[in-house]
């Protein structure tokens, strides 16, 4: 796939195997690069939620696309350390972030009702899901900084997927642990405040403890996943 797609109504499965067999071979950097050959940078929705190692995905798109805008899904509950990891990227960076974030009268149900410690899966629905559904609609390419080595249901996914109607692209995807902690090495990235505390995957304030991995996320609960990526 060589042209520029324009919001196809229909990702034809047999596309989506070329567009695979095309980045498998490529470098992150030349993936980032291809992507805008292939698609209108207006049909990219990047996310990001400024959490552990996202300036990895988001050191690559500002030294190839400054222009991209970055959607940061703002669930209300964020570490105050995530808040001043995110101002201080957007600084070094010069990013184009825009907030996501829940309707008022939803998020304050969840701050009443404590959501978070009866049902975990309908406060990140109403948090972080459904924000994005109405954004996912105006976008043909989603972008994720996944990497395949965090989780069982990572690693069973490929560098382009279909997903409920949105084409998900992992520029990251085989990215080993090793490589990523030699790039954000060898480029002098900065980490996440909370590594230093122990926390090595980073989301809400209720639902995150330290822990290796994503073994602090949603402790005590089978749940490994908030919906986004499902």
């Amino acid at each position: 796939m060589s042209s520029v797609v324009s919001k196809p109504s229909v990702i034809e499965p047999k596309d989506i195997d070329k567009l695979n067999i095309k980045y498998r071979s490529l470098s992150i950097e030349n993936r980032v690069l291809e992507l805008y050959k292939d698609f209108n940078m207006h049909d990219v929705m990047l996310t990001s939620s400024f959490a552990a190692t996202s300036a990895l995905l988001l050191k690559l798109f500002s030294d190839h696309k400054k222009d991209q805008i970055i959607h940061f899904i703002d669930t209300g509950f964020h570490f105050k350390e995530t808040l001043i990891y995110k101002e201080y990227l957007t600084q070094l960076y010069d990013l184009k972030v825009k907030s996501v974030t829940a309707e008022d009268w939803k998020h304050e149900f969840t701050i009443t009702d404590e959501t978070w410690s009866k049902d975990p899966d309908l406060c990140c629905s109403i948090n972080k899901v459904d924000p994005l559904s109405e954004l996912k609609k105006q976008h043909t390419v989603w972008v994720s900084g996944l990497m395949s080595w965090q989780s069982d249901h990572r690693s069973s996914l490929n560098i382009f997927e279909e997903r409920s109607g949105i084409l998900k692209f992992y520029p990251l995807l085989d990215v080993t642990r090793e490589e990523r902690d030699a790039f954000i090495h060898d480029h002098h990235l900065p980490f996440h405040p909370l590594i230093s505390k122990g926390y090595y995957s980073i989301g809400c304030t209720h639902c995150t403890s330290p822990g290796k991995g994503r073994e602090g996320r949603w402790n005590n609960n089978p749940k490994t996943e908030c919906g986004l990526h499902l």
